[in-house]
């Protein structure tokens, strides 16, 4: 049975190598392999956050429309991240490519530690508002049934998160 489409909204991020072609390469992927891209951030300079001591990354928000189930999503993205060279050493350590399940439509999804959405900490974290809030300012949060725009304004992160583009 072929699902209904639904928006899904990713956050990209990479602190190592040509930080935009990889991320241009990702977002091309996931177009082919995930659904039909309908939105983007401008890409944004980000200090690195839990693990500070490394380089800085370039993020950006997306939004996708897909038939596909919300672990069905979470496979494709893993998979895009390893084909494009994504090593899992050092929890919130440096990566060539980190591709986040930020929001699945409205839903709420905890199988565990496999798949959590809305992303566990995306309402802590500024490096993934700031992006969203660009192209999803009035879509709800659905555990918090608050906007992303009114979760940023709240927001106690006072890392520097700089639009360079």
């Amino acid at each position: 049975m072929q699902l209904e489409c639904k928006i899904v909204y990713l956050l990209l991020g990479s602190n190592l190598g040509d930080r935009r072609e990889i991320i241009e390469d990702a977002v091309s992927r996931i177009s082919g392999q995930v659904g039909t891209l309908i939105s983007r951030s401008a890409y944004y300079e980000t200090a690195a956050w839990g693990n500070e001591d490394q380089p800085s990354f370039l993020n950006v928000a997306i939004a996708v429309n897909t038939s596909k189930s919300a672990h069905e999503v979470l496979n494709e993205i893993l998979g895009i991240e390893e084909v494009l060279g994504r090593v899992r050493i050092d929890k919130w350590g440096a990566r060539l490519i980190d591709i986040d399940l930020i929001l699945y439509a409205g839903d709420i999804i905890n199988d565990g530690e496999r798949l959590q959405v809305p992303h566990p900490l995306m309402q802590e974290r500024r490096f993934v508002l700031v992006p969203l809030a660009e192209i999803a300012a009035e879509v709800i949060h659905p555990a918090l049934q608050q906007n992303v725009l009114t979760i940023l304004s709240n927001l106690k992160d006072n890392l520097t998160v700089t639009k360079i583009s």
